[in-house]
């Protein structure tokens, strides 16, 4: 059984996004959740509850189930986390060097090409989705 499809279609069906999974020792689950508006404690209880009767029905076997809200450095995973956070700010780590360098910090302009382009100090940079390593927002105070 896929457990990362489970954990999308179900959540989905509950109004929220699956930002990431974390699988760690013991069979420890770790979830990261978010919705429009923000991810608030009930939210995570509601969804905590939820999985463990699912889990169960479904057989899936874990040792702990940690939900969580993905945090104010959210990562990004997919084109579609490009997409709803354009005009944010993100810090990008790359597999291979992009006029020489591999960490940028700069605005999300949007997608074009299967590629991000990020403004970074007045110019723009096109990262292609398949050289990113690592992806967040850089929160903004």
């Amino acid at each position: 059984m896929d457990v990362r499809l489970l954990l999308e279609n179900t959540l989905s069906g509950l109004g929220y996004e699956l930002v990431d999974v974390e699988l760690g020792r013991g069979g420890d689950m770790r979830l990261f959740i978010d919705k429009p508006g923000g991810i608030t404690l009930d939210d995570c209880v509601r969804v905590s509850n939820h999985l463990t009767r699912l889990f169960t029905v479904e057989n899936v076997d874990y040792g702990r189930l940690e939900v969580s809200s993905p945090g104010l450095d959210r990562p990004l995973k997919k084109e579609a986390d490009f997409v709803r956070f354009t005009g944010q700010l993100a810090k990008i780590r790359t597999r291979t060097p992009i006029e020489q360098q591999k960490k940028f910090i700069g605005r999300i302009v949007g997608i074009g090409n299967d590629a991000v382009l990020l403004e970074v100090d007045g110019h723009q940079v096109t990262i292609p989705l398949s050289n990113i390593d690592k992806a967040r927002l850089e929160p903004e105070f």
